[in-house]
């Protein structure tokens, strides 16, 4: 997987390095770290393209995120898709979770699914939900999901 940051610089090392280094280097600065994760797509004629983010908040100081996008032809409902997103960041909340707990920072999974029964992607949100609370990760739905919603929204081309 490839990531970068949001001025488009590629992140060189693996992204757990990467990501513990960020944290060790804004806990020296004194600074309060929250993480959010999050997954946005948007389909556009034969392809998918997905966008992941991992939204470094540092508290009253702004934030930064690192992003990576992939691209498939794989077709989807909508359903399919809204789960696929959640799949994706509860992949990389995973991989990054024990440096979370050993660094002391909070971290939540944000689903781009709406909690309004009209809009099709509600679908997916109890499966979305009971996914994420399952893996023991606390959860975000349109539309507290800034991570998703707003900045992986941003950076799907």
């Amino acid at each position: 997987m490839l990531w970068r940051k949001f001025s488009g610089e590629p992140i060189h090392l693996p992204i757990k390095e990467a990501v513990e280094t960020a944290i060790k280097n804004e806990t020296a600065a004194g600074n309060k770290l929250k993480v959010c994760i999050g997954t946005d797509s948007q389909v556009k004629g034969q392809e998918t393209e997905f966008a992941t983010v991992i939204v470094f908040l540092r508290e009253g100081h702004g934030g930064f995120m690192y992003i990576n996008n992939d691209k498939t032809r794989q077709k989807y409902s909508i359903k399919e898709r809204m789960l696929v997103e959640v799949a994706k960041s509860i992949e990389i909340a995973y991989e990054l979770c024990h440096l979370f707990t050993t660094y002391d920072v909070d971290m939540e999974v944000h689903a781009d699914i709406n909690t309004n029964p009209q809009f099709k992607s509600n679908d997916a949100l109890r499966e979305a939900m009971g996914y994420i609370l399952g893996m023991g990760f606390a959860f975000k739905a349109k539309p507290e999901a800034f991570a998703s919603s707003s900045c992986a929204n941003k950076v799907v081309n």
